[in-house]
């Protein structure tokens, strides 16, 4: 019987486990694929406390360094269902099933798809949705990158790096990213910008070769020649294994304490409904939820 079960590997679940650990609580962390979540994507991080300019994957690393410094076990299983069985929790994976007082889930959110025609036919052929990961294979090239959210537009400056050319579409006829973001890809010569259009296909032979738009308020056509189409449009939860209580669009409802509707149970970081989704609310999210199942605990 564990004390605290933590779903997640990402910012708030390590976060999470440095504070478990430095109350003493018998915890381990399952985590599915690799530690450090979504940011170890990202090619640079500009806007967390304390480092001015630091890569994803190096931020996600000190975090399990730390983590794993203060004694935390980190198991790599992937979470198959979560239940409440009164007298305490189970968290059943692939490999086993473990008991537990409390629980916090920060399994965090995965890129939306566009659902369009060539999509998942050209999926690693062309269509991407990490340029930290695939930039490198379109070196002197022209792609395009749907989105005009932060991270579209931070991915497609990033692009520029290698890149000869990047065609940002955007449905509608300003960005969404932060201005400080936005100001660095307009003065970028390489960036080109469609606005006001949504992308219907993506087409080619073997590989990528083109993607035809519409515009939303015209409704004309355009076809685009490129090599690659890069995919930023939004993200979906990873909550699909536990019945609890969600919003529309899946993300788990919490208090202001972060619990969930079962008792015991509580959420932090990008798999919960919240009003900005970033690595420092992350954090913050993953020291509540672990102090508040200490608290919960010991009530217990």
């Amino acid at each position: 019987m564990y004390d605290l079960i933590i779903i997640g590997a990402g910012p708030a679940g390590l976060t999470s486990g440095i504070y478990a650990m430095r109350a003493k609580l018998n915890t381990i962390l399952i985590e599915k694929t690799g530690a450090g979540g979504q940011i170890a994507l990202s090619d640079v991080i500009e806007n967390y406390p304390g480092f001015p300019s630091i890569s994803g994957f190096d931020l996600g690393k000190k975090f399990e360094e730390h983590a794993r410094g203060l004694g935390l076990e980190i198991k790599f299983e992937e979470v198959e269902k979560v239940e409440d069985r009164e007298d305490y929790k189970a968290v059943v994976t692939s490999e086993a099933e473990y008991k537990t007082k409390a629980i916090i889930i920060a399994t965090g959110s995965q890129p939306k798809r566009l659902g369009v025609k060539g999509e998942d036919t050209f999926s690693g052929r062309g269509v991407s949705y990490c340029a930290t990961c695939d930039g490198f294979f379109f070196r002197d090239k022209d792609v395009v990158v749907v989105g005009g959210g932060d991270t579209a537009i931070k991915e497609a400056v990033f692009l520029t790096k290698m890149a000869k050319k990047v065609t940002i579409i955007h449905r509608r006829d300003q960005l969404r990213a932060e201005k400080i973001i936005q100001e660095k890809a307009f003065s970028n010569p390489k960036v080109n910008f469609i606005w006001d259009s949504i992308v219907e296909e993506i087409a080619g032979r073997d590989s990528v070769e083109r993607v035809i738009t519409k515009n939303v308020k015209t409704l004309e056509g355009m076809e685009i020649p490129t090599d690659g189409v890069f995919i930023f449009v939004g993200i979906k939860p990873n909550t699909g294994f536990i019945d609890i209580e969600k919003d529309e669009s899946g993300f788990i409802r919490t208090k202001e304490n972060l619990e969930t509707s079962i008792p015991g149970i509580f959420a932090a970081g990008d798999c919960r409904t919240k009003l900005l989704r970033q690595v420092s609310t992350a954090v913050g999210d993953g020291a509540l939820a672990a102090v508040m199942a200490e608290e919960y605990i010991e009530k217990q």
